[in-house]
């Protein structure tokens, strides 16, 4: 069962604490000094140590809103703002919470809280733990101390001064039960917590070994699954070039002379291939050259043709002018072939030669 200690500062330097104990909503137990058993801790400021004011502020970051608050605490405030601590809570019905609190007693409450180890999870001002009427004031006693709170305001209860604020605007007691059942509410959601800024609770870092734990199997449970994927791609790689093989060695089967071995298909593939073709760039392709740079050039034409167990081609070539035999010369060479040529001689009114083709 979870609890909640309610600890009320003495208004001044050498009064006595108070507290309450908040179990299930309700106050279980109330006493002096500090509180007994488990449980957080929230300090209560005296309502005359805190000015309380509300503002519409929109909706912005916490720094944004601090910054606004500071603003409009410097407005009301006589005293320098570097005295001042200034609090702002959250926003509730389009308004918020603004709490002014001196820099030195705020710093003085929790040196003391901490000199008794204490480190209370939030000071909340006294007046809010009243609850927020829908109309006029209400006023309440929280530990032998008086406090008022109104839509927009909350102030110790002095005589003479309450009835100068509150005017003629109604004011309701609350007794003591109706402040028991109440100041559950109050305390699990306070409307505002003075510890912001400087003043913030420092949290102590502590390392989650649960949480490390079950980081480190979540991250072998990846490197798991990681590698089981990589396991499967290769597994499907294997069976792909596998199949490949196959594929390769049943065509190669059909390509090769019926009856030979299989050894090395791609080693035998090229021999075949070299012994249709012939050797050199084949006898085909060589012989297309030849032709197409015989057409290309007027005025030369072959005389024999010998294609040799090298891949050379020796052809017989006859032009009618000296300048012929060098352009069809290029021709060939142009087609990637190199041409040796032999000595041209004038015979029967051409010009008569040979020309040994190779690949390059």
């Amino acid at each position: 069962m979870s609890a909640t200690n309610l600890l009320f500062l003495p208004p001044g330097e050498g009064g006595d604490y108070r507290w309450m104990r908040i179990e299930d909503a309700r106050v279980a137990a109330a006493g002096e000094g500090l509180p007994q058993g488990d449980g957080e801790v929230i300090a209560v400021a005296p309502a005359d140590a805190v000015s309380l004011h509300w503002a519409e502020i929109p909706a912005r970051s916490t720094a944004q809103a601090a910054a606004a608050a500071r603003l409009l605490a410097a407005e009301v405030s006589a005293a320098p703002m570097d005295e001042l601590h200034v609090a702002v809570g959250e926003d509730d019905a389009g308004s918020r919470a603004i709490g002014i609190v001196n820099r030195g007693a705020m710093a003085g409450w929790l040196n003391r809280l901490a000199g008794m180890g204490v480190d209370p999870v939030a000071v909340v001002p006294a007046p809010l733990l009243l609850p927020r009427p829908d109309q006029g004031y209400v006023r309440g006693s929280l530990a032998g101390q008086g406090v008022v709170r109104g839509r927009a305001s909350g102030f110790a209860d002095e005589p003479g001064f309450t009835e100068i604020v509150t005017g003629d605007d109604p004011l309701a007691d609350l007794d003591a039960d109706t402040l028991a059942d109440m100041l559950g509410a109050a305390a699990a959601t306070p409307a505002l917590d003075l510890r912001q800024g400087p003043f913030a609770r420092r949290r102590s870092f502590a390392i989650d070994w649960r949480l490390v734990r079950r980081l480190g199997w979540l991250g072998l449970a990846i490197v798991a699954v990681t590698l089981a994927i990589d396991l499967v791609r290769w597994t499907k790689y294997s069976f792909a070039a596998d199949a490949t093989e196959a594929r390769i060695e049943q065509v190669a089967r059909t390509a090769l002379p019926r009856g030979e071995t299989l050894v090395d298909a791609d080693r035998q593939l090229a021999e075949r291939l070299s012994a249709v073709r012939g050797p050199g760039q084949g006898f085909s392709r060589t012989a297309a050259a030849v032709f197409s740079a015989v057409r290309g050039v007027p005025g030369s034409e072959l005389t024999a043709m010998d294609f040799q167990p090298s891949g050379d081609i020796r052809l017989g070539v006859a032009v009618d002018r000296e300048a012929l035999a060098t352009d069809l010369k290029r021709a060939i060479e142009a087609q990637g072939f190199t041409v040796q040529a032999s000595t041209f001689v004038a015979a029967g009114g051409r010009i008569t030669g040979e020309f040994t083709v190779r690949g390059r």
